[in-house]
């Protein structure tokens, strides 16, 4: 008896030295933007805990650099911004997150890329995005009574199966409720809650992760200039997203550029600066004088073989009816004549927001017709009227009404550039695609 006193004395004594620490970690690791010379990842903790990530070239795994040390805080949600300086262009890094001291692990590589620095030596590089739209994760006490509207978050699981080097948020990646966002509480709990989703964590830990906004994660529903805590929600959003900028110049909002390979993506900010959809007085504007100018000049000097523009609206659906870009006419019509005026080659489009996916094809006289791609939703409810919609610009034989996402790829050598475009289900069953030629768009 006294030696199984002694043994069970043991056994607790040692107890803590083998427990397992419980880990801070709430969502994460994401890479955010990635550039030839640093990249952003980021992480946020359930409170207040020191955060750094190591990383080392997936060919140098005994060369390894460490990121800053971050301390979370809880006026920041508990997020972290992680800075890589040390990476270098065209090169793929394994890393870890460590959390209060101890390395979280993943089931999965965590791995992350840097645009390769490709001009004047070789043909633009091949490379990928995905994208997607209107990500509703449920929560039945601030829900809607009734079937709830999000689900299946699957999804996000196909996506990072197809291994896109990018992955674009295009607007609605959470929806703000009734309970949220009016407050910071509110708000940064709607993003926690969303942000935590399991199924997620891979496609954040893999792709470099860039986000725009619509009205659902600016604020409430047709949400627009006038909503009073637009600041705070903007606030939420730099502390969740890691893009390279939040606004450029000296407009606000969550606008950003940026460059992979020959393709330079234009991420628009559809809500800041929007005057009210009802509103009959006064200058009508989406973006906003200066937000519409920077696009216009940033439009003409790029030398990219493909600009890519992304907003949460629609750009060239004709019906002036939910919140498309049609129903501010004079604006919509401003800026697709400043692309032909200026002899802009080589734009395309893309939007979300709409609950289907559709191509829609602008032709114009004398030049390039133009392209959108509306790609839409990820997991919140899809749309029953779109087949009933007259947009008489949509291609025949494109129209999704069921939760989907698309990938796109760039090949070929610099005189055959193209891009394809495809639609993928949930399932990452393919459901059509398409394919535009640089030699198309001029």
């Amino acid at each position: 008896m006294k030696f199984l006193k002694i043994l069970l004395l043991c056994a607790l004594l040692s107890a803590p030295l083998f427990a397992q620490k419980k880990s801070l970690l709430s969502s994460g690791p994401m890479v955010g933007y990635t550039e030839m010379r640093e990249a952003m990842l980021w992480a946020q903790t359930t409170a207040s805990a020191e955060v750094f990530v190591q990383y080392w070239e997936q060919d140098k795994p005994k060369e390894k650099f460490k990121t800053n040390v971050f301390k979370t805080r809880a006026e920041d949600a508990f997020t972290a911004h992680l800075l890589a300086d040390k990476v270098q262009p065209g090169k793929t890094y394994e890393y870890e997150l460590v959390v209060g001291g101890k390395a979280e692990k993943r089931d999965y590589p965590l791995t992350f890329k840097t645009p390769p620095l490709w001009q004047y030596r070789t043909d633009p590089p091949q490379f990928t995005f995905a994208i997607g739209s209107c990500n509703y994760t449920n929560d039945s006490l601030y829900d809607r009574p009734g079937k709830p509207y999000g689900g299946d978050y699957s999804i996000f699981k196909s996506i990072a199966a197809k291994h896109p080097d990018i992955m674009i948020w295009g607007g609605d990646n959470i929806y703000l409720r009734e309970a949220d966002w009016n407050t910071r509480t509110g708000i940064n709990y709607r993003y926690t809650h969303g942000r935590a989703v399991p199924e997620i964590q891979q496609l954040l830990a893999t792709a470099s992760n860039y986000a725009i906004w619509d009205d659902h994660d600016f604020g409430p529903n047709d949400s627009d200039r006038g909503f009073w805590n637009k600041d705070m929600t903007l606030e939420a959003f730099k502390n969740f997203w890691a893009n390279p900028s939040y606004g450029i110049h000296d407009f606000k909002g969550c606008a950003t550029t940026f460059e992979w390979g020959d393709a330079q993506f234009f991420l628009l900010d559809n809500r800041y600066h929007r005057t009210p959809d009802n509103r009959s007085s006064g200058e009508r504007t989406l973006l906003g004088r200066e937000q519409k100018q920077w696009l216009i000049d940033a439009l003409t000097t790029s030398r990219a073989t493909f600009k890519i523009v992304v907003m949460g609206g629609q750009f060239l659906n004709n019906v002036a009816k939910w919140e498309t870009y049609a129903t501010y006419p004079d604006e919509q019509l401003e800026l697709l004549k400043a692309i032909s005026d200026e002899k802009i080659r080589g734009v395309v489009f893309f939007s979300g927001d709409r609950h289907h996916t559709e191509m829609s094809r602008l032709e114009r006289t004398g030049t390039y017709p133009l392209t959108e791609f509306t790609i839409s939703p990820l997991t919140s409810g899809a749309s029953t009227v779109a087949d009933k919609e007259e947009n008489f610009t949509r291609v025949p034989g494109t129209l999704v009404m069921e939760h989907n996402f698309a990938v796109v790829s760039f090949s070929g050598t610099s005189k055959e550039r193209e891009m394809k475009v495809t639609v993928f289900n949930k399932s990452g069953g393919e459901l059509w695609n398409k394919v535009l030629k640089a030699s198309e768009l001029k």
